[in-house]
């Protein structure tokens, strides 16, 4: 049985949240919490396997909570949210800085014709975060950038000149992601020579968030991908909901409305082969944390036709799952740690850029 401590600071959520849970055989509520402080006292005595937790109370919110929590006695997280409005999701992408497993919508009611399939897919996040192995994590103020927990050592090879010119990274990232695509992206300059294409599994509607609060700290420009617009070098682009990401053969982006690809939507894995089929040896694949297999095949894909691929090792992953399986199917050319996947891309295109 999953337990799962609830905080809210709506009674009317609460008791829908309630008979949500209650609902699937194999969870149990092991506590109701109405303020993020009663969640860090209730964390600390209930134990449960997973927290749901409101964003947005009144003192202390779901951020601080989550902070704390993380840093006295983890927890898997999972944020809920009723908005996503830009002005109001930086809190929530700080709250997975801070070791929140995964970010849902809050479910629709009872009377909303969506509310079977909200209902449904938080039940189905609850169930997969209780099974992530969260660890603690270093207080904010005193982890300096780029700071990581120590842990075994990348698989880092030395990387040999590449033969041709890099024209695209294809990356992709589910549970854990949003922290590490940070770390990443802050590490790519603005005249990188070549476009980033990126699928990130994260619920509906909260992408233009993720984009608001990664431009903070990156420098290269952010975009939500529009069909048949031409990427350039040094910019980042993301597949936006219910819709694969792809490249055509002129190489500008195409969007593909052909349904779940490994229950994924958009699927890294489609963005893989696409690229693969298109530039070959000319790209750069990246399999980032996160659960289940998307993307596992087809980095696998991209290095039978030439491309350079890259794994996030097992010690940096919250989640080891997609690269993990990338690894098993020899789909990884190299298993790095995330602070030395952005060096590592600068390396490969600056060699053949000093050289070609």
């Amino acid at each position: 049985m999953i337990t799962v401590l609830i905080v809210d600071d709506s009674q009317t959520t609460l008791e829908y949240l309630k008979y949500l849970l209650n609902s699937d055989g194999g969870i149990v509520i092991s506590g109701i919490a109405n303020t993020g402080k009663e969640a860090v006292e209730l964390s600390k005595r209930k134990l449960p396997d997973v927290i749901l937790m409101d964003i947005h109370m009144p003192g202390m919110n779901g951020f601080e909570a989550t902070r704390i929590i993380m840093e006295k006695n983890p927890v898997p997280i999972v944020i809920m949210s009723a908005s996503n409005n830009v002005k109001d999701t930086d809190v929530i992408f700080r709250a997975m800085e801070a070791g929140a497993v995964a970010l849902a919508n809050k479910p629709k009611g009872l009377d909303h014709p969506d509310h079977e399939s909200s209902a449904k897919e938080l039940v189905q996040t609850v169930k997969l975060m209780s099974e992530v192995k969260v660890v603690r994590r270093r207080p904010i103020a005193k982890q300096k950038p780029g700071e990581h927990e120590p842990g075994p050592e990348s698989r880092f090879v030395k990387l040999a000149v590449s033969p041709v010119a890099i024209r695209v990274v294809a990356m992709g990232a589910s549970a854990g992601g949003p922290p590490v695509l940070q770390a990443i992206l802050s590490g790519i300059p603005e005249k990188f020579p070549a476009p980033l294409l990126i699928v990130q599994h994260i619920a509906c509607g909260f992408m233009e968030g993720l984009i608001e609060w990664l431009s903070k700290t990156v420098d290269c420009p952010i975009h939500l991908a529009t069909h048949e617009e031409a990427p350039l070098p040094g910019h980042i682009y993301f597949a936006p909901d219910n819709y694969h990401m792809g490249v055509g053969n002129s190489g500008r982006i195409v969007l593909s409305k052909g349904g779940p690809e490994n229950g994924s939507y958009p699927s890294i894995s489609f963005l893989f082969r696409s690229v693969a089929n298109v530039y070959g040896a000319n790209a750069i694949g990246v399999l980032l944390t996160g659960m289940g297999r998307d993307g596992a095949d087809g980095l696998k894909f991209m290095r039978d036709h030439g491309a350079i691929t890259i794994a996030q090792d097992k010690a940096s992953s919250m989640v080891h799952g997609m690269a993990g399986e990338a690894i098993k199917l020899n789909g990884a050319m190299y298993e790095l740690h995330y602070d030395n996947i952005a060096p590592t891309l600068l390396s490969l295109v600056n060699k053949w850029e000093k050289t070609g």
